[in-house]
């Protein structure tokens, strides 16, 4: 019967004050670092490209992108040219010879090497050109991919780790490669 008033008088009140006192932490997001999300970037930098190649990829900062486009699209005008004219040399020659003239430059070639030859310098003018307008697209779409990814917010946390498990039906170890990729 007194044990319990033992422990009753053992317990004594707290004499040490407690205080609230709330502190605000304020830290710098890493996030307000960048630039605003602009929503009509990509349209604006694909319409820059199909107005003047390369002035989209300017508007984006990838300066080393605009000697490719007009060299890509340089060569597909200059491959034309050239092909244009050896179509226009060919056809002359064997135009003349329908004439009944033998003095072309093609002497000891066959009139049916001649048709050949206007043939296949078509059909490269035809390449030429479809390579010179896949340069023009390629630019646009660039400009366009180029403007949605430089706004894409991609941590620095990319890890590759050794995977090792154990199966449990067989217990034999599987062995793999973890890509580990945490976005923002």
């Amino acid at each position: 019967m007194f044990l319990p008033i033992v422990f009753l008088s053992a317990q004594t009140s707290d004499t040490i004050p407690v205080t609230k006192t709330e502190t605000i932490v304020v830290t710098k997001d890493s996030i307000s670092n960048l630039e605003p999300y602009d929503p009509l970037a990509p349209s604006r930098a694909a319409f820059y490209s199909a107005v003047v190649p390369g002035l989209g990829q300017a508007y984006n900062k990838k300066y080393w992108k605009i000697p490719l486009i007009y060299a890509g699209m340089a060569s597909g005008v200059y491959f034309y040219l050239r092909n244009d004219k050896d179509y226009n040399l060919f056809r002359d020659a064997y135009k003349r010879r329908l004439a009944g003239f033998n003095d072309d430059e093609f002497q000891g070639i066959s009139d049916q090497r001649l048709i050949d030859a206007q043939k296949n310098a078509q059909k490269n003018k035809d390449v030429s050109i479809i390579v010179a307008l896949a340069f023009y697209m390629v630019n646009i779409i660039d400009a366009n991919v180029d403007a949605h990814l430089r706004q894409y917010n991609v941590s620095e946390d990319i890890s590759l780790q050794p995977n090792f498990e154990v199966n449990p039906i067989n217990t034999q170890a599987n062995y793999g490669l973890s890509l580990t990729f945490r976005l923002k």
